[in-house]
């Protein structure tokens, strides 16, 4: 599926958030920030939109995008051959719930949009602390559903009516983001997920809802 949307999935992204998902993107590599960050995995990394934010904004020595889809990574590739960022930025494809990296490698593990998609969140979470060195940092960005009214309800409207229709048009997918939908009214959120951050291994774990609670961000310790 995400191979088959793979041309069309900036677009939508920038489309159907109004824009808003450049900011949220933003915020999340701020918390980075005050730790500069020398080597980078960047997981369910898509077309590389987070990678390459992440490199213009914290200047890492290396920084790995890692996907399951081949069809959005080469997207990637072309983005950072664009740039002018082969030499930082490279995209590997990975199964997210059994990374091949060695423990304590990565300085930084970062994930926007794309945990919500894991076939099994707390092992792929795990992982994510498995490679990540002692003191290292997690940042996540990820959409959620609304908790006050009456954004809620609005999001709700939203979410079951113009996004899946607009998203086939668009991409001609006639599931994916009737699939979308599903997987951001399943997942765990907020308090939950914290939770879920301890259970993997992660301490001082936080989060932080923007934009009327369409979009969390996290942050972890290990």
């Amino acid at each position: 599926m995400f191979d088959n949307i793979a041309p069309t999935y900036d677009t939508l992204n920038h489309r159907l958030s109004w824009d808003i998902d450049r900011g949220w993107r933003k915020k999340a590599i701020k918390q980075l920030k005050p730790f500069s960050p020398k080597v980078m995995l960047d997981i369910a990394t898509g077309t590389g939109d987070f990678a390459i934010l992440a490199t213009e904004m914290l200047h890492p020595e290396e920084l790995i995008g890692a996907d399951i889809s081949e069809g959005m990574m080469e997207i990637g590739r072309k983005k950072v051959k664009e740039r002018g960022m082969e030499h930082i930025i490279r995209f590997e494809k990975e199964d997210c719930t059994n990374l091949s990296y060695s423990d304590n490698t990565f300085d930084a593990v970062t994930a926007a949009f794309g945990i919500r998609n894991f076939a099994d969140l707390d092992k792929g979470l795990a992982e994510m602390c498995r490679v990540l060195k002692k003191g290292g940092h997690l940042s996540i960005v990820e959409l959620t559903t609304p908790v006050t009214f009456p954004m809620r309800q609005l999001f709700h409207i939203y979410a079951h009516t113009v996004l899946p229709v607009y998203g086939r048009l668009i991409s001609k997918d006639t599931s994916a983001y009737t699939y979308l939908t599903k997987t951001i009214e399943a997942f765990p959120q907020g308090e939950h997920m914290v939770e879920i951050l301890g259970k993997a291994g992660f301490e001082k774990a936080t989060f932080k809802r923007l934009t009327f609670g369409i979009c969390t961000m996290y942050f972890a310790t290990k």
